[in-house]
């Protein structure tokens, strides 16, 4: 501390003698160049006394703007401003001073233009005085990063010049930047920090081959993901292998655009879809000041929504699940990021109506998002009691716990699969639905229902099945030529999710815009080359055969319903018909009379019959 303290009051040293003698060379100079060199000899002594008085003044005026408590390295537009103002309120004293002064009274027989000289002096000899280090420091990063590799920066917006400054201010890095593309033909040729932008976006290419391009930062955060997408792929067809990507529009907006901050360009990128526009206050108003809970906390969708939900400050946020080692991550993580906001966590399967009730009725939550389920399809055709258990029964459970509760909302998380269903999952999942529909029926609890297809990254996924083969060395092993699916961003995810239940009155099926289907097959041959490996050159792609339960394509809607559209271009509503509550009961006290039998065929008779609104008995 005392060495820091010691630094500081030598700057502080440094930088006032510099001033005093900058000071006095601008008011010399200043009357050189009115005289043309040759000052007359009875405005000597008013020099002298005109440099003490500039010095008198600037010196405390400048310390009390803080132009003597700055990083010399880091010195920026800001310290700049401030000089200015200090240099014209130190002048402005000097000019009154000399107007009310014996020597010249008025101004008479006073050289007026020697004063707005060394105005203008003393600006820039203290300027300089205050960005040399900075120049200097640029000029040598420049000439180190010359032995990092040839960059070119993608995109000459706020995200562009934030890397490029970081890259110039950083002591070591491996990049050594050429300049810029931008496809804003209003930036064609301008400079950035002494670097130009040379064309366009679609002239990477050439733009390569003339300058030797070896890495390319990708800095379009607000861009279409179809932009972005082209952009990494001209990179890759110039033959540049390090292509590095900035975060996204929210992380620029909160300043976390740094080189720390660069990714590898993975997946989620080149498949991830467009902004998502969100009405945070609407937002807000639902989350805000209200208990939550969030079943299934622990997974994929759950921990997401857990950490958004988070942001919008709810009074409680209560994070259910059985998995004793992932509700004990996710709660660590959220007490870490907001201390403040209380946490009551539970190890609880939400098949357990005792404690379920218990833990509702003593808290009593305004807000519920169901997140809990058996997902993964070919294990569930495996075990179809366990899927109806807690797809069903579970949600059963919940349900019946948020109405003794006076639950406001509950949110159940469905699925695409749960469309016209082949799987048991996705039947148990339709039937969660209409399950939300019949309670809706019953109280003031508003259920909602929010349908979407797969996560990307998400547990138990294809991609970080993918991922893991090709660490392996393959093969990827892809179950159909012509699979489709649609995919969409955790985050993306539950953020709409949020935003359906904050709009929601109860009693509606949402539907996500999915965007278009990916084919998974070519989701592997980018995954592959993404790694750095050609596709059936370096890691063979076979194809297993479609397991049982799965389809080929997913809908979203089934042929009978249609959609009806919200103040969010992202959101629909589905058309569904009406479920008969007292047919729904029937049928689920049938179901649980005979999940204990292990049928496997006699359940899922069963289940199909309930979704087409059969008779079971």
């Amino acid at each position: 501390m005392n060495l820091f303290k010691k630094t500081a009051a030598k700057r502080m040293v440094f930088f006032i003698v510099s001033d005093m003698v900058l000071i006095a060379l601008a008011v010399w100079l200043s009357f050189l160049f009115r005289f043309d060199g040759a000052i007359p000899e009875l405005y000597y002594p008013f020099i002298i006394r005109l440099i003490m008085l500039a010095v008198v003044f600037a010196i405390p005026v400048f310390y009390f703007q803080r132009l003597y408590s700055f990083s010399w390295s880091y010195v920026s537009a800001s310290e700049l401003v401030a000089l200015f103002k200090a240099t014209s309120v130190t002048f402005a004293f000097l000019s009154i001073t000399i107007f009310f002064s014996n020597y010249f009274p008025h101004f008479s027989n006073f050289p007026r233009s020697t004063l707005f000289m060394s105005y203008i002096l003393v600006f820039i000899f203290t300027s300089a005085s205050r960005f040399s280090k900075r120049l200097y420091s640029s000029r040598m990063r420049f000439s180190k990063a010359s032995d990092g590799d040839r960059t070119l920066i993608a995109g000459a917006g706020d995200a562009g010049e934030q890397i490029l400054r970081g890259i110039l201010s950083s002591k070591s890095n491996s990049y050594f930047p050429i300049g810029f593309v931008d496809d804003n033909p209003i930036k064609r040729g301008i400079k950035i920090h002494g670097l130009s932008v040379l064309g366009k976006i679609s002239d990477i290419p050439a733009l390569a081959k003339e300058h030797q391009v070896k890495q390319l930062i990708v800095a379009l955060p607000s861009a279409a993901n179809a932009t972005i997408r082209s952009t990494v792929e001209l990179g890759k067809s110039a033959g540049i292998r390090k292509i590095k990507i900035a975060p996204g529009l929210n992380e620029i907006m909160r300043g976390e655009v740094s080189l720390k901050n660069l990714k590898d360009v993975d997946v989620e990128d080149l498949l991830g879809r467009d902004p998502v526009v969100l009405d945070k206050k609407e937002i807000e108003q639902f989350i805000k000041n209200n208990i939550v809970v969030i079943t299934g906390a622990a997974g994929s969708i759950g921990s997401e929504l857990s950490r958004q939900v988070a942001k919008f400050k709810p009074s409680m946020l209560m994070l259910l699940d059985q998995d004793e080692t992932g509700i004990f991550n996710i709660t660590g993580e959220i007490k870490s990021k907001f201390p403040a906001l209380p946490i009551v966590s539970r190890v609880v399967n939400i098949t357990d109506r005792e404690n379920i009730e218990a833990i509702f009725n003593e808290y009593e939550p305004q807000i519920v998002f169901h997140a809990a389920a058996y997902k993964h399809v070919p294990l569930m055709e495996e075990q179809p009691d366990q899927a109806i258990k807690n797809n069903i029964f579970g949600t059963k459970v919940l349900l019946d716990a948020s109405i003794n509760s006076g639950v406001e909302k509950f949110i159940f998380i469905s699925t695409d699969k749960a469309v016209n269903p082949t799987s048991i999952m996705g039947t148990t999942k339709r039937i969660g639905e209409m399950m939300c529909q019949a309670y809706n029926q019953k109280n003031g609890t508003k259920f909602i229902s929010v349908r979407f297809g797969n996560v990307l990254n998400s547990r138990g996924s294809v991609i970080p099945i993918f991922k893991e083969q090709i660490k392996r060395g393959g093969p990827v092993e892809v179950t159909h030529p012509e699979m489709k699916r649609y995919f969409m961003l955790t985050k993306e995810a539950c953020l709409l999710v949020m935003q359906a239940g904050a709009m929601g009155q109860g009693g509606e099926v949402f539907v996500l815009d999915m965007g278009k289907p990916v084919k998974i097959v070519d989701l592997a041959k980018e995954m592959i080359r993404l790694s750095g490996f050609e596709p059936d050159k370096d890691i063979a792609i076979i194809f297993i055969g479609t397991r049982p339960g799965e389809k080929l394509f997913e809908e979203i809607l089934t042929a009978e319903e249609g959609i009806v559209s919200t103040q969010n271009q992202k959101i629909f509503i589905a058309k569904m018909s009406q479920v008969d509550v007292t047919y729904l009961d029937q049928v689920l006290e049938y179901l649980q009379d005979i999940i204990y039998k292990k049928e496997s065929v006699l359940l899922a008779l069963s289940l199909k019959k309930i979704i087409n609104r059969e008779s079971v008995m």
